[in-house]
C-alpha cells in the first residue's frame, strides 16, 4: 500500500523524539552464515532477506535497500572489481572521447545488477509495512563521473563539456526508468548519492549536477515517492543553493561537512540527516566513542527541528554491531 510521503516528512519535522535514519544495510551480512559481501550483492533473495533483518533488528525510521556507486555503471559496461568484504567499485573508464559519449547505448533497466536490486526491493516490500522503503541510486554526475573516469571528470567539464552533457542526459535518461522501475516495485522513495558533485564549484555544479538532479526529480517524485539527495562533498555548502532549490525536501550529507553549519541553510519545510563518521567511529570506533560522537552532533543539531540523525554515508560491511547499538542507545539516551 503506498505511504503518503509528504506527511512522512511533516510527521518527522512535528516529532519531538525522531527516529534515526542511519545509510545501514551492508552490515547485516554479519548476520547470515556463511554469506559475503560477493554474495549479498548478486542476489535478491539475500538482499531483501538482510533489509528485513536490519528492519527487525534496528529502530530505523525507514528500510534502505542495498545500493552501492557501481550498479548503474556495470549496468552501461563498466568494469567493476567484486570482493567478499567490501562493496564493489567501478575500475577505469568506458568513455575516452566525445565519440565514445555519442555512441554511448542507453541499457534496458534490469540489465546486470539493477535487475536484482529492484526485486530485492520488490520482495522486501511484502514483508516491511512497517515504514517506508527507500531504494539506492547514484547520482546523474557521479554516475557519469565513473564511466568518464573519476579523477578526470572535473577537467573534462572544461575541457569537454559537451562530451559530459552527452553523457549526463543518456545516464539521466536511465535513471528515471531506474527510479520509476523502483517505484513499481513499490518502493516509497529513493536516495540518490550524488557525491562526486561534491568536487564541483557552484556554478558548474548547478549546470552538470543540479539540473539533471532536477530532471530525475520532476519525472519520478509525487506524493507517495520522494527523492533523497545525498551528497557527502566536502564543498556542500558552498553549493547548497543549488541543492536546495532541486525539488528534494529531504537531504542528506557526509561527515565532510560541519552539520551544524549547514543546518541553518535547509529549509524549514525540508529535512537534514547526517552524519556520524562512518569510517573512523561506526567501522573503526569503540561503542563509547559512537556513543559520544553521536550525542555531541545531537546536542548541536537536535536544536533545529528539521535536523534527523544519521551516518555521513554507507556504514561499511564490516562494522561492528556494538558500535551500531551504541549509535542508537545514543539516540535514545538523547530523547529520554
Amino acid at each position: 500500500m503506498s505511504k503518503d510521503m509528504n506527511k512522512w516528512i511533516d510527521d518527522m519535522l512535528a516529532a519531538d523524539k525522531k527516529q534515526a535514519v542511519p545509510v545501514l544495510t551492508f552490515p547485516s551480512v554479519q548476520m547470515m552464515d556463511g554469506i559475503t559481501v560477493d554474495d549479498l550483492v548478486r542476489n535478491a533473495d539475500l538482499q531483501a532477506k538482510g533489509m528485513q533483518i536490519i528492519a527487525e533488528r534496528t529502530p530505523c525510521g525507514a528500510a534502505l535497500s542495498y545500493m552501492d556507486l557501481s550498479v548503474e555503471a556495470e549496468a552501461f559496461g563498466s568494469t567493476i572489481r567484486y570482493s567478499d568484504e567490501d562493496v564493489p567499485t567501478v575500475i577505469g573508464s568506458i568513455l575516452k572521447e566525445p565519440e565514445d559519449a555519442e555512441a554511448l547505448v542507453v541499457p534496458e533497466v534490469g540489465t546486470g545488477r539493477t535487475g536484482n536490486s529492484i526485486e530485492a526491493v520488490r520482495m522486501a516490500a511484502q514483508n516491511i509495512t512497517d515504514r517506508p522503503i527507500l531504494a539506492g541510486v547514484i547520482g546523474p554526475f557521479s554516475l557519469a563521473g565513473r564511466l568518464l573516469d573519476v579523477t578526470e571528470a572535473l577537467f573534462l567539464c572544461y575541457d569537454e563539456p559537451e562530451m559530459v552533457h552527452e553523457t549526463l542526459k543518456k545516464v539521466t535518461e536511465f535513471q528515471i526508468k531506474y527510479c520509476q522501475a523502483y517505484k513499481e516495485a513499490g518502493a516509497d522513495g529513493v536516495v540518490m548519492a550524488e557525491p562526486l558533485a561534491g568536487i564541483l564549484s557552484e556554478d558548474l555544479a548547478e549546470e552538470f549536477s543540479a539540473e539533471y538532479v532536477k530532471q530525475i526529480v520532476e519525472a519520478v517524485q509525487d506524493d507517495n515517492f520522494i527523492v533523497v539527495y545525498h551528497n557527502c562533498g566536502n564543498s556542500t555548502i558552498a553549493t547548497i543553493d543549488s541543492i536546495v532549490n532541486n525539488g528534494c525536501r529531504v537531504f542528506h550529507f557526509g561527515n565532510a561537512i560541519d552539520m551544524e553549519e549547514m543546518m541553518p541553510l535547509i529549509p524549514e519545510n525540508c529535512v537534514a540527516m547526517g552524519n556520524v563518521d562512518p569510517s573512523s567511529q561506526f567501522r573503526n570506533g569503540t561503542p563509547e566513542s559512537v556513543y559520544k560522537a553521536t550525542t555531541e552532533l545531537m546536542e548541536k543539531c537536535c536544536k533545529y527541528p528539521n535536523f534527523v540523525i544519521s551516518s555521513g554515508c554507507d556504514i561499511p560491511p564490516l562494522s561492528p554491531w556494538e558500535n551500531i547499538d551504541a549509535f542508537f542507545k545514543a539516540v535514545d539516551d538523547f530523547y529520554a
